[in-house]
């Protein structure tokens, strides 16, 4: 695919290579909290391609803006497309909600004990 980088929350299923990644990574879940930082909020959750999910502690997790490259778009149905609606409503009123917050700096991926940026 590499085509531009679409809207956020693309379709689980989708495959994209991170910043200064060399690995990629498939979409497999949305606003993930990271267990060490119950605050910090990711916007997708990610198993390495094409290995999958080999062990529940290897959830790597990531913001849109730290996608630099979609090499396949997941199923984007009827379906997909409603959820996108209201995860994104959900995302809003939540954002409203803690607009009080101080403001945190773009977080790098939570890196699992396997490095996904090493071959």
């Amino acid at each position: 695919m590499n085509g531009p980088i679409r809207e956020k929350y693309l379709p689980v299923g989708s495959v994209v290579l991170l910043k200064n990644g060399t690995k990629r990574v498939m979409i497999n879940g949305f606003c993930t909290m990271d267990a060490s930082n119950p605050d910090r909020v990711f916007d997708y959750s990610g198993v390495l391609f094409p290995e999958g999910s080999l062990s529940s502690d290897q959830t790597l997790l990531f913001d849109h803006n730290q996608i630099v490259r979609v090499d396949h778009l997941g199923l984007d149905d009827e379906e997909e497309k409603s959820f996108k609606i209201k995860l994104k409503e959900i995302v809003a009123a939540s954002e409203q909600g803690s607009a009080a917050a101080a403001p945190t700096a773009p977080a790098q991926p939570a890196v699992p004990p396997v490095n996904p940026f090493q071959s």
